[in-house]
Parts: C-alpha cells; structure tokens; sequence
C-alpha cells in the first residue's frame, strides 16, 4: 500500500452515499425483487464512475468504487452466496440497556429482520466481484488518483451480521466462510486493487455479539476471527492489505466499547499492512494515546479516522490537522493516511450524515491533511 515520503496522504473506509435511483435498485434487489440486470449494471457503472471523480475532485488520494453496487457492506455476500435464505430478529443494541427509556424507544426503531445461514454456503455468483473490479478500474480511466483500493466483508464479520443456523458449530462456519471469501480476495488482489477488509467483528462484535463475555475472553474470540482471516489472505502480500476496525457505526452509547489498549495486540496479529480504526468519534477519539504504549511493528501503517461518520457537524480543518499530527508525532509521519471512522452509507439508506454534508466533509478532511503536511515537512 501505498505511503507518502512528501506529505499525508488521505482516503476513507469505504461506503460512500449512492443516488436515489440506484438505492431504489438495491432495495430491491435486498428484497428480493430483482431489477433488469441491464439497467442495474448499467447503473452501478456510472455511479461508480461519478463517485471516484467525486473522490478526487475532493481531495481523496487513495479511492474506491463507493461500494455502489452493494447493498450492505456485509450483507451483500447473500446475492453471491448460497445458504442465506433463513431469518434471524436482531432487537436493539446492549450499549442501550443502561438506559431503559431510551432503550425501548431505540428497540422499536431498529426491529428488523436479517438474514441468516439455514444452509450449505456455495458460490452462485462468481462474476459479481469481476463486474466490481472492472467498473473501478474503468472509473479510474482519465483521474489523477494514487492509488485504489476495494473492500470485502471478513468471514467474521459476515458471521456477526449473518448468524449460523446451519453448521454444527461456529467454529464450521467460519471454515466454510474463509474458504468462500477467500475467492473474492484473491480476485481483488489480480485485478491490481488494494484489499481492505471489513473487521468491526474485532470490536463491535463485543458489545453487539458477545455481551456475556468478559473483554479477555472476548479478545480469544477476536484471535480465532484473525487466525481464520489470515488463513484466507495467505497468498496476498501484507502490503496490498489494509483491515478496517470499527465499534458500529451508530449513534449511541458506546460505553460498553471495548477499549482499544485490550484488542489492539491481537489486531496488529492480522496480516494487512495498515490498520484503519476510528479516531474522531467522542469515545474513541482519546486513544491516540494507546500507540504511546503499543509500539507500532515497523512495517505497519496507520489510517486514523480524522473524520466522525454519524454526525452532520462538519469538522474544521485544523481540528483535522492536529488530529494527524499527535499520530505522527507517535508512529512517524510516513506511516500515517488521514481516514474516516466508518463509511458514510454503510448500508444502502443508513446516512446519518447527509450526502452533501459528508463530501463536504470529505474536502475538509483534504484541507486539514494539506496544513497537517505543511507542519510536518515544514524545514526547521
């Protein structure tokens, strides 16, 4: 992956706000209801075109397709995949509980139905990554970006948004889910992009999946996701890799977020390269310091968010700045790229942030890049 000698380089985590017409496509397709297959590609196409030049007209460096053609940036393996016809009722979220006013209200709004594993996991749709892989490089035809990347759901995390209701044991499906997903990496990888991995299984995955168990039997299970994802990324080289970590990208609590001083020694057992996590956000924004106290290896990199991704205030420049600047001061200005929190569209309609509010945020993220580089490379 790229890194920058000259100034800080800038990218995002991945989901980026789709046009109207095209969301009403994929909720369609989420429901089951098929749009023409004509129509839709031709859609997500363009959409990807106009979103890497959105991309670069705002400052971003290191770009992507914006995940226009997927739904959900977990859940879009159910159109590729076969055995996830089941249902499973996902009711609010535990960070609420401590709240029990706020927690009622917040379990009517987010009951929803979600869907599970009820059967063998087979490849139905071997094409959908090519079609992704050629619309980004297409896109980038003609644009002056630095490099591109493209994301992919981890096994652990699919397991977390689509539970098993089919293999014997958790420890079976993630097998079988490690050596389905392994084929769209692999694909990633040939097609020249740079692979990030979806990984909010590593933290959210605590609060959210396990809330029974401590935070250091919590981190065993962190371990065997890692084990089971380095397994599926063996034949890439760690720096074509970037691993995204992320609590949820909700408006919430979060105070029941492991902190990240307890995962952070497992993450950095993970084969990618760079480690993108948040860091804007109000309850994660303090653990800058945790690189004070866990040296970062040497051939790693760094992607702090700089920008939180469930708010419409948009950040100022020098607030962007000096976020950059206390973690190069730590780990080296090369080994840092300005990042975002999560994605700004996550899944499909969940923009918490409104679409022209998060480019324009996006463009701040640039503009604070632009003054953290001017201090870092000024000339004593």
């Amino acid at each position: 992956m790229k890194h920058s000698t000259e100034r800080i380089l800038t990218t995002h985590t991945g989901s980026l706000p789709r046009p109207p017409g095209l969301l009403e496509m994929l909720d369609a397709l989420d429901a089951g209801t098929a749009p023409d297959p004509a129509a839709f590609a031709g859609r997500v196409r363009r959409a990807v075109a106009d979103v890497v030049r959105q991309q670069v007209d705002a400052g971003v460096d290191i770009v992507n397709d914006g995940e226009q053609g997927k739904v959900g940036y977990s859940t879009y393996v159910r159109q590729r995949l076969t055995g996830f016809e089941g249902e499973s009722t996902v009711r609010g979220r535990p960070d609420w509980a401590d709240f029990p006013e706020a927690a009622a209200r917040a379990e009517r709004r987010s009951t929803a139905a979600r869907p599970a594993c009820n059967g063998p996991i087979e490849w139905k749709d071997r094409a959908a990554v090519d079609t992704d892989t050629g619309n980004l490089r297409a896109a980038l035809d003609g644009v002056q970006a630095t490099e591109a990347f493209m994301t992919a759901a981890s096994p652990g995390v699919i397991a977390h948004f689509l539970p098993n209701q089919y293999y014997p044991t958790r420890e079976a499906y993630l097998a079988r889910l490690v050596d389905m997903m392994k084929e769209e990496y692999d694909a990633i990888h040939r097609a020249g992009f740079v692979l990030q991995i979806d990984c909010p299984d590593l933290a959210m995955g605590r609060h959210l999946g396990f809330p029974e168990l401590s935070n250091s039997e919590f981190v065993k299970i962190a371990e065997a996701n890692i084990e089971a994802l380095n397994h599926a990324l063996r034949d890439i080289p760690a720096d074509r890799l970037r691993l995204h970590l992320c609590w949820g990208n909700y408006q919430g609590p979060h105070h029941r977020d492991i902190p990240l001083n307890e995962i952070i020694r497992a993450v950095l057992k993970a084969r990618p390269q760079a480690l993108s996590f948040e860091g804007a956000n109000p309850r994660h924004e303090h653990e800058w310091v945790v690189f004070k106290e866990v040296r970062l290896p040497d051939d790693r990199v760094i992607v702090p968010g700089v920008l939180d991704t469930t708010t419409n205030f948009i950040e100022h420049p020098e607030l962007v700045a000096q976020r950059i600047v206390r973690y190069a001061e730590i780990v080296g200005r090369e080994r840092v790229i300005a990042g975002t929190d999560c994605g700004f569209a996550t899944f499909g309609r969940s923009n918490l942030v409104e679409p022209e509010i998060a480019w324009a945020k996006i463009k701040s993220m640039a503009e604070g890049a632009r003054l953290a580089s001017a201090r870092l490379w000024r000339s004593p």
